[in-house]
């Protein structure tokens, strides 16, 4: 599902449309991403501290999208991402 969605990205990116969200913030440029990474980055944690399971899974699925978003934004892959994770692993 991640590759799906990171296609789905690089999509919008490539040929962004009025009412995608993700072309927006394309167009408002890197600092409104990284700023989105944060902001849920930090309600992660906060979902991890009491506001259960589901929720947990919701803001992880937020940063993971957003994520992905920063990632085709220094036009960078997940790709990258997998191929270090198993240099690591090694």
């Amino acid at each position: 599902m991640l590759n799906e969605l990171f296609e789905i990205i690089e999509e919008r990116k490539a040929n962004p449309t009025e009412k995608s969200y993700t072309a927006s913030l394309f167009a408002e440029g890197e600092d409104r991403v990284l700023q989105k990474v944060g902001e849920e980055a930090v309600e992660v944690i906060i979902a991890a501290k009491g506001q259960g399971d589901q929720r947990i899974i919701e803001e992880i699925s937020d940063l993971f999208y957003h994520t992905l978003v920063l990632l085709s934004a220094k036009d960078l892959t997940l790709s990258d991402v997998e191929d270090e994770l198993r240099k690591r692993h090694k």
